[in-house]
């Protein structure tokens, strides 16, 4: 004969009562905040960035002639 495992059924009644741990505070808040530092230094790497190149183009077209070495 085959031994076959029973089936335990567990109705609802049965069942301890089991509450979800909240997460805290802090915990939610840390990843905004690494959010939050990444996108400022995008936002900082792009306004240097942009600075650098308008003054690169200000300096290759400025209008005062430069002496020339001879």
């Amino acid at each position: 004969m085959i031994d076959k495992a029973k089936i335990k059924v567990v109705k609802r009644t049965d069942v301890p009562d089991v509450k979800r741990k909240r997460k805290a505070k802090g915990q939610r808040t840390l990843p905004r905040q690494i959010v939050n530092n990444v996108t400022e230094w995008v936002t900082d790497l792009k306004q240097r960035k942009s600075d650098e190149t308008k003054a690169a183009l200000d300096l290759l077209f400025s209008s005062r002639p430069e002496p020339s070495e001879s």
